[in-house]
């Protein structure tokens, strides 16, 4: 392996951050939503298809979501998506954070519940 080919290994992410148009298409095809904010601005509007697992509750609770299908994290703006996404693969999960979080979902239009 090469120095660069090295360099890109360390300093590549784990998981993929993605746009809300490219968390659609995974939605479309079976990818689960969890949205790891706190349960008071879960309570200021969710994704419809969002499964509520808190960051702080994500280090231990891997109950209920499948390995076999993507998972996409999501936060209010999209830093604590990707510690969760880096955790999730870490674990063995095909992990994804959406960029921007749930701002970048209102901006696009996307349904708030």
């Amino acid at each position: 392996m090469g120095l660069i080919s090295s360099l890109k290994k360390a300093f590549s992410k784990p998981y993929k951050p993605i746009s809300v148009a490219e968390v659609k298409d995974l939605l479309s095809s079976g990818a689960a939503l969890i949205d790891v904010r706190s349960a008071q601005e879960w309570r200021t509007g969710r994704a419809p298809q969002a499964k509520h697992i808190p960051l702080d509750r994500r280090q231990t609770n891997t109950a209920g979501i499948n390995k076999t299908r993507p998972v996409i994290a999501v936060c209010a703006s999209g830093v604590r998506s990707a510690s969760a996404a880096r955790l999730l693969a870490s674990q063995g999960y095909d992990a994804y954070s959406m960029r921007g979080g749930m701002g970048a979902w209102r901006q696009a239009g996307e349904p708030v519940r």
